[in-house]
Parts: C-alpha cells; structure tokens; sequence
C-alpha cells in the first residue's frame, strides 16, 4: 500500500511541475533548507546575523516570507502525515468527540506536499490569524465557513479547488486523502492576489547563555491524555543527544510518510483552556481568550507557567514576564479545563 501511495504521489508531483513551475527558493526558505539529521535543525542560536522569525535559528538573508498555516488530518488513517516535520509551530487541539487535528504553521522551510488536509474549524482559524498566515483547508463547519466566507483570514478551500490545487490519493479514503503541494499554495495565492512577502512578528527566543540556564524539573517523558481513545493520546521522549522532543501517537513514532523523518521540537507547550460542545454535531466552543495554566517544558525539563492571548499567539508567562523559547521547533497541546493539566498529563522521569 506504502508503495503505491508513493506512485501516486509521484505522478502528482510530475503532473504538477508540468502544470506549474515549482518554487525556486521561496527566499530562504527552499525545500532542502534545515534537511539535516533526525532531530536536528540547521543554524544555531549560536550564529550570528538573520533569524527566522518562528523559530529563531539562522537564516542565510532576511526573511520576508509569509506563514502558511495547513490543518493536517490526525486520524489513524492519514497517518503517517506527510510534510507535518516541515513546520515551525504546530497546535494540536480537539476537534469533535476525542479526536485532535493539527494546525500546521510554515514559514521556514516549504515542504513539497502537505497532507492529508482536513476541514476548518473556528477556532483554528483564530489561531493561524495570530500568524497572519495564508490559511489552507479543505472543508469546514459552519462558522468556520462564516469566518472564510467573510474574509476574516486569507484562505485556500479545498471545498473550492478539489482535484484542482488539491489533488486526491487514490490509496487512501476521503476525508483522509486530500494533499496539497507547496507550489499549488503559492499558485493560489497568486490566483487570489493574496499577498505572500508579508514576513510574521519574530517569537521571542533565548540567548544561548539563557538557554543554558533553564531551570526546572526534570521530566523526559510527557504524556498528555485526551480522552478514553489512546489512538490520539500523545507521548513525548526527550532525546538528551538532539535535545529535541521526539512526539508519538498511540506509542508509535510520528514520523514523515515520505521521509521516516520524525517530529523533533525544542519547546512542548501544554495549555488548558475551557471547553464546550457548541451542537448535536459535537462541534466545540474553546476559550483561546482567558488565559489560564500551562506547562511549558524545554531541554529536559518542566515548569508550570501561565498561558496569555496575544494578538492572538497563546504564549507562556510567570506572572507579567513573557517567556521566552527555546530556537528551534514548538509543539502547542491545547487541552480541556475539564480534566485539566493535572489529570490529563503526566511528567515523568525515566
């Protein structure tokens, strides 16, 4: 099956640099850049000169690139997902019942394919405005369709560009098989006059020095619960030679489908935030507004912080300090009030 995805996926590719020139080097951010071992990201917060603005690592020449933020499918029959290493900030955040999709955000590096790509919901719209990136999706509920349709975030649908932008694997069943090429979210920006040179707000990052002074309890194992389903539970090692947070899914590694390449992050950001069933459908209310507890665990070790909306970025902060990260990749897991932090995560030391 694995290699019969691969031929599909490869006649997309031919199909769409016949149609389409694929991008050269969106400036610093070509498809090779940051390729690098397992775990490791190219530039250190060592080097001096540019940074990339979501995740503080070194870049060639100033980057002026926009976000791109994709909802990846996290159901046991997309995975593995394709491109999702690629990204600079992920958030995982429930959808209906106990299942989790991913807003993937890329500004850094610009994976060829992204998928699967799954339906749009409010609040993952909200938090890919608080990048200003160019939102892609395919599919919606009804206030996530109010939102587009009113042109509150630039967007792509795949409602709209089905077997156009979007292109279809025939080894896996929809709703699991919508992709999406770096090259078609460039074409459909260009379609829309959607303007693509609009570099996001730098994070604040820490110095090196400050890096290695991180203080906290140590904690290599992070296990976060979403429910009764451990198909969409999470689990993240800490990888004391990367110094990287390797994440699974139900025990299994998350690893790029073309790739093997695993996720590997320097920040894993756990938040609670109210949530609420909004209809019959199971559809959620969260409350990405109010504030609330979080942990916030970066090179091996845990601190308890508080989480605040800033134009509409869930950051970390003790009291009225914004924290700063870690250079390198961030991994949001947004949880329910109810059980909460204490119940739903567990930080161990092996």
């Amino acid at each position: 099956m694995k290699k019969s995805i691969v031929l599909f996926l490869a006649a997309v590719f031919l199909l769409l640099t016949a149609c389409s020139k694929e991008p050269e080097s969106v400036g610093t951010h070509d498809e090779n850049h940051q390729g690098g071992d397992a775990g490791k990201d190219e530039g250190s917060v060592e080097d001096l000169g540019y940074t990339f603005p979501l995740t503080g690592l070194s870049a060639d020449v100033k980057s002026s690139e926009r976000a791109v933020s994709v909802m990846v499918n996290n159901h046991p029959k997309a995975r593995p997902q394709t491109g999702l290493t690629d990204a600079d900030i992920v958030y995982e955040v429930l959808a209906e019942g106990e299942i989790t999709r991913f807003l993937a955000i890329y500004q850094s590096k610009a994976p060829k394919l992204i998928g699967p790509v799954r339906s749009a919901r409010d609040y993952y719209i909200e938090l890919a405005k608080g990048y200003d990136g160019l939102y892609i999706a395919h599919g919606y509920s009804p206030e996530a369709k109010r939102l587009l349709t009113e042109g509150f975030i630039d967007n792509l649908n795949g409602m709209q560009y089905d077997g156009t932008l979007f292109q279809r694997s025939a080894q896996r069943q929809a709703p699991h098989n919508s992709y999406i090429s770096y090259s078609n979210i460039l074409k459909g920006a260009q379609q829309n006059n959607y303007d693509m040179d609009v570099s996001p707000r730098p994070l604040t990052f820490l110095k090196e020095q400050e890096v290695n002074q991180i203080q906290g309890e140590a904690a290599n194992k992070i296990s976060i619960y979403y429910g009764s389903n451990p198909q969409y539970n999470s689990l993240f090692y800490y990888d004391k030679d990367t110094e990287k947070y390797i994440r699974y899914s139900n025990g299994e590694k998350t690893v790029d489908y073309e790739s093997g390449m695993p996720v590997a992050v320097s920040n894993v950001f756990i938040l609670e935030a109210e949530h609420h069933t909004a209809d019959s459908k199971g559809r959620r209310d969260i409350d990405l507004q109010s504030g609330g507890d979080g942990y916030l665990l970066q090179k091996g070790k845990w601190n308890k912080v508080e989480w605040k909306n800033i134009d509409g970025r869930l950051l970390p902060f003790d009291g009225d300090r914004q924290i700063g990260l870690v250079p390198g990749k961030t991994w949001i897991n947004i949880i329910p009030s109810d059980p909460g932090l204490d119940a739903a995560v567990s930080l161990e030391t092996q």
